[in-house]
Order: C-alpha cells, then sequence, then structure tokens
C-alpha cells in the first residue's frame, strides 16, 4: 500500500481579496464618518493603499478591511500592514498579502512535525510549501491537529489530502 500524503500551503484566494477590498470601498464611500476626508482604499501594483487625511483615518479603514478579509474566510495572518505615513497633506499605509512559506517557516513546521508528532511521517519543503506523508491516515489527521494548534505567523492550509 502506498503512502498517503498531504501539503500545508499558505496560498491566498486573491479573487476574494478584490472582493473585500471593494466591499470595503463601498463602505467608506457610503459612511457619514468618512465623508470629506478623502479616506479610500485600492489596489497600488501588488500591495494595498490606504489613505487618509488622519492616521487614525487609515487605521479606521484598515480595520473595516480586516473585517472584510474575516467575513470571507481569509486569515489575518496573510496580511501584513505598515504603519501609516505622512505624505503631503495625507497619511498613507500599505498592506501586503503574503503567500508562500518561506524556507525557514517551513523547517520550523517539519521540526514540530518530527519532534512531536506521530512516528513514521515524513515531512519534506519542496519550494514554498511541505508535503507530509505516513503510511497511515490517523497519522496525517493527527499531524493536522498538531500543526492547526501550534500557532505559527502565517496562514496554512492543507490542500492535495492523498
Amino acid at each position: 500500500m502506498a503512502d498517503s500524503s498531504f501539503d500545508i500551503v499558505s496560498k491566498v484566494d486573491r479573487q476574494e481579496v478584490d472582493n473585500a477590498l471593494n466591499q470595503a470601498a463601498k463602505e467608506i464611500a457610503q459612511r457619514y464618518d468618512f465623508k470629506g476626508v478623502g479616506a479610500s482604499i485600492d489596489w497600488s501594483g501588488e500591495k494595498v493603499e490606504i489613505r487618509a487625511n488622519a492616521e487614525e483615518r487609515t487605521k479606521a479603514v484598515l480595520d473595516i478591511f480586516q473585517s472584510k478579509l474575516i467575513k470571507r474566510g481569509i486569515s489575518l495572518k496573510a496580511l501584513e500592514a505598515g504603519e501609516p505615513q505622512a505624505s503631503g497633506k495625507e497619511y498613507k499605509l500599505f498592506c501586503t498579502v503574503k503567500e508562500g512559506i518561506s524556507t525557514e517557516d517551513a523547517k520550523k513546521v517539519a521540526k514540530l512535525i518530527r519532534d512531536e508528532g506521530p512516528k513514521g511521517v515524513k515531512a519534506q519543503v519542496q519550494g514554498d510549501e511541505l508535503r507530509v506523508s505516513a503510511k497511515s491516515r490517523d497519522a496525517l489527521q493527527e499531524v493536522q491537529r498538531l500543526v492547526r494548534e501550534k500557532d505559527f505567523d502565517f496562514a496554512v492550509q492543507f490542500v492535495n489530502y492523498r
């Protein structure tokens, strides 16, 4: 019998992020407390750019965007927000959407699986993902539980379960 396996990845559905951004922009345009403050949120290349005339307003717009991401099932660990910076008369805040597991993070997860996981489970780094394989599916489910319980600073999903 062949080994069962799955991949641990950190991916974000770009369309869902775009939908959350559009919803946040719509709410900002309609809300009374954002009238006349020049608050906006939109894509700037690969980053999300938030603008407003005050530092608190940029943080409020970021809060709205984060709530829309949560409603769409996207982990906030995938969003890396900077600090508001003064740019002329307005403040700007840039956010990046992180995808992929870095090599050192993948090594941390592999070490966790080796040290605390069930016996006979193998974890190997493959680019920006981690392949976990074992003889029994129960061992793989135990690894998934273990990884979910451990609070990493990046979002994790389990795909290609075979």
